[in-house]
């Protein structure tokens, strides 16, 4: 119960960072800049890949460790490499551009 109330701000950052990729990468270093930097495409695809696979992560610890049965364990770990594979094509894909 305590480990789930201390990764719900993980989570929240998590899904901050999906939706706002630029804001995110500006976090903490905004003071740096008297305009506002432009990110190219791939570097928020990747900051977009990483917060999507560190929330599926999580969401595959929690959901184990929550859910003792070999189907949902199965069924979150393919869920997690259908993730990983989607997003590596979609990081090759924008490379290729």
């Amino acid at each position: 119960m305590l480990t789930i109330i201390f990764t719900l701000p993980l989570f929240g950052v998590l899904i901050w960072s999906y939706f706002y990729p630029e804001e995110s990468m500006l976090w903490g270093q905004r003071w740096m800049y008297k305009q506002e930097p432009e990110f190219s495409d791939i570097a928020i695809a990747f900051t977009q890949f990483g917060s999507g696979l560190m929330f599926c992560l999580l969401t595959l610890i929690f959901g184990a460790s929550l859910f003792d049965h070999f189907l949902i364990r199965l069924l979150l770990c393919i869920g997690l490499i259908v993730y990983i594979i989607y997003g590596i094509r979609k990081l090759d894909k924008i490379m290729m551009k």
